[in-house]
This record gives structure tokens, C-alpha cells and sequence, in this order.
């Protein structure tokens, strides 16, 4: 059943307050509170790779209080074990049964800060939660619940003593983006202290109505003509001469989700080509293993990924029969 129009319009509503609310903790950062919103509407995840300070934590906290959500924070070490992930059975000498102490996986917003400095082990320990929304521990899986959404941090600049996030795991996240420094106004308004407190937020929205914002926005109608533009993009990047490899049937899926989610955040019951050039770069940029000899002369994913925005061709118009 295709999203009515009534809908469409209550869900680009209640998707603006939501990002109004998160901005006024999160200042003059519009363009990633909605690339989050998006992802977390779209049931993905979202990886940020930004320096230290720039808000990210103050970001997750920002939507989970708007969402009425919980929120936990794992700050990844080489010493991190997945167990310290998932959490753990104990056994209890009273009781003379082994009983589950969850770990911070289950929330629904979790800040996975730099990631990439824990063991390869105790990454893949987020594999499973992210694609399926359950963790399985000795033998009995258990659902995390919903809405679920993993707010991954790596540092692009210190890069010594970090483990590289493999394709595998990168292909898991729905989208990547970069929160950056705030512009000479945000700066100077924060250091007025006009951002909220992410503790003061008041809530918008309740997680089973977000629930129903993620059903409505899988029910956006998505043309054919649409749809063979995305495979035509995704075909482009693998033939693309910088690229080793190229972006996966995964990241298709993810980039019509996404598109899905930002048609009706924008009111519409349908998704149009500019609703997926406006996402491809941070959905499908991040999947790309280029070339060595191409990085090497400067080349970047974002650059590649522009380039067949500009070599492809979106569809015009619908013939009428």
C-alpha cells in the first residue's frame, strides 16, 4: 500500500520538528540532522568521520531525546571485547542458572566513538545488530528493539593504532558523512551558550510512532524509470577506470531506502532522480575501494561518485502510451 498523500504531508511535519528540535542542540549542522534522521527512518546506520570536538555524542543524545529513545555510549579500545559489546551470560550460584547481563548494544540510539581503534573481533561483534536488529549469545538471539540506529565515529587524521574497518562491515552502514566545524555564527552562538542542552530537549516524537514513520516511508512509490536510474549509477561505479570495487547490490537497496525516506520528508508519494542525486555521495561514496595509483594522484570517493552523477543521465520525463 503506497503512502497517501495525508501522510506524505504528516510525515514531512513531524520530519522537520524532529530536526528542529535536534538542531537547537546540534547548531548550523541542518544538512547532517537530516542525513541522520534519514538514515534512522530508513532503519540504517550511520558513519561519521570527524575530528574530536565537533558534536557527535552531543548529536546522538540530541535525537535520541527527541525520539523519546535511550542512548548509550561505547568508546572502542584495543582492548574492548565483543562480549563488553552484546553483553554476557553469568551463571548464578543462587539461583543455579545462567542469566543475561545485556550489554550497551541494546538502545536505541548507540555511539559507537572510533570504532575503528578496537580489534577486527570486536567490530564484527557489530555485524549482526546492524543488519538484522538482534544479537545472538550462546545459541538464543534477542532483538534490541526499534527504532535501532548505530552512530559510528572514526578520526580521519590519527590513524595510528586503528584496525580499517573491512568492506564488509562499511557496506553495513546505510550512509557516511561528516559533522565538520561549525561556521563563524554557530561558533560564536555557542559560545554565547545558546545551544540546549541535550538534556533539556523535550520530546517529539514516541519510538513507535518513529516505527510508523520507517513503515510509511518503505510504502513511497518508486517508478521504474527511477529504479534503472540507481542501477544504472551503481553500474557506473563499478566500471569506473579509479575503481577497484565498486558499490555492491546492498548499497543500491540502501540508496532506494534513502531515497524512500527523503521523498517524504519532503512531502511527496513518490521518489524523483533528485532525491537520489541528493544522497548518492553520502550513501554510496563510503563503499568504494578505489585504485592505489588513484589515490595516490589525489583521487577521492566523493570525487568519483560526482562524476558519474555527471556522466548518468537521470530520467526526464514518463512516456504516455
Amino acid at each position: 500500500m503506497t503512502i497517501t498523500t495525508e501522510q506524505a504531508a504528516w510525515f514531512a511535519q513531524t520530519f522537520s520538528q524532529l530536526a528542529d528540535n535536534v538542531e537547537r542542540a546540534v547548531l548550523g549542522k541542518r544538512h547532517v540532522v537530516e542525513l541522520v534522521l534519514t538514515a534512522m527512518l530508513s532503519e540504517g546506520h550511520v558513519l561519521i568521520e570527524d575530528v574530536p570536538g565537533t558534536g557527535k555524542t552531543s548529536l546522538a543524545r540530541a535525537v535520541a531525546q527527541s525520539v523519546q529513545g535511550t542512548t548509550t555510549r561505547i568508546q572502542f579500545t584495543p582492548d574492548l571485547l565483543p562480549g563488553d559489546i552484546t553483553g554476557i551470560t553469568v551463571y548464578d550460584q543462587k539461583t543455579g542458572a545462567f542469566e543475561f547481563h545485556a550489554g550497551p548494544v541494546f538502545a536505541n540510539i548507540v555511539l559507537a566513538d572510533e570504532i575503528n581503534r578496537a580489534s577486527p573481533k570486536t567490530q564484527s561483534a557489530l555485524l549482526e545488530v546492524m543488519e538484522e536488529g538482534r544479537v545472538t549469545i550462546d545459541g538464543v538471539s534477542r532483538d534490541v528493539g526499534r527504532p535501532f540506529l548505530v552512530l559510528a565515529t572514526q578520526n580521519p587524521v590519527e590513524q595510528a593504532g586503528t584496525y580499517r574497518l573491512p568492506e564488509a562491515q562499511l557496506d553495513r552502514f546505510l550512509l557516511c558523512t561528516s559533522l565538520g566545524y561549525p561556521d563563524h555564527a554557530a561558533t560564536v552562538r555557542i559560545l554565547d551558550q545558546a545551544a540546549v542542552p541535550t538534556a533539556e530537549l523535550s520530546a517529539v516524537i514516541t519510538p513507535g510512532a518513529l516505527s510508523g514513520m520507517a513503515e510509511l516511508a518503505g510504502s513511497v512509490y518508486v517508478d521504474a524509470l527511477v529504479l534503472d536510474y540507481i542501477a544504472r549509477l551503481v553500474d557506473a561505479t563499478r566500471s569506473a577506470d579509479e575503481v577497484r570495487l565498486g558499490v555492491s547490490i546492498r548499497g543500491a537497496l540502501a540508496l532506494t531506502r534513502a531515497s524512500r525516506a527523503s521523498a517524504a520528508a519532503h512531502g511527496r508519494t513518490y521518489v524523483t532522480p533528485d532525491d537520489v542525486k541528493r544522497l548518492a555521495v553520502a550513501v554510496l561514496a563510503h563503499r568504494l575501494i578505489l585504485h592505489p595509483e588513484a589515490e595516490f594522484d589525489g583521487v577521492t570517493s566523493e570525487a568519483v561518485i560526482g562524476q558519474v552523477l555527471l556522466d548518468v543521465p537521470p530520467p526526464v520525463r514518463r512516456e504516455v502510451s
